[in-house]
């Protein structure tokens, strides 16, 4: 391969990665509660560790229940991505390797964003993401993501 063609190769690599940041940079996601929490604000690297099964209290002692949305590709992978930097692949082996060693078990998985805020409303201590403009009154935002 010529090297004019190599560094024109390189070059739209180049591009679409730093596109695919963008794009991930400029979405940003909130992490919610029910708006009977008495929990007001989590700090990132609370929600890492909760997410990531490291640890399952909360600040007010309650058993925290993370949930994640598997169906909705995008919004679980730009998650991830914005807080751990992770794919969900990488996530999905992360938890084989826990789940086997018999620490601990993975995030709750919903199946739309209507049963997210029905657990959330119902499980104290359920702990849930979504894009800001799906997050109705009746959740309280704990951690906003990205820009």
């Amino acid at each position: 391969m010529p090297m004019q063609d190599r560094k024109g190769l390189l070059l739209l690599l180049f591009v679409l990665l730093m596109s695919q940041s963008a794009v991930v940079a400029e979405d940003s996601l909130v992490v919610v509660m029910g708006s009977d929490s008495d929990v007001e604000r989590l700090t990132r690297e609370q929600v890492v560790h909760i997410f990531l099964g490291r640890f399952r209290r909360l600040p007010n002692g309650l058993t925290a229940t993370p949930i994640d949305r598997p169906q909705d590709q995008s919004l679980m992978t730009d998650f991830y991505q914005l807080l751990v930097g992770k794919s969900p692949a990488e996530i999905r082996s992360y938890w084989s390797r826990l789940i086997f060693s018999g620490k601990t078990a993975p995030p709750r998985q919903a199946g739309s964003g209507q049963e997210v805020v029905r657990w959330l409303a119902e499980t104290p201590g359920a702990i849930a993401y979504m894009r800001p403009d799906e997050c109705p009154p009746q959740l309280r935002v704990v951690l906003r993501l990205g820009p």
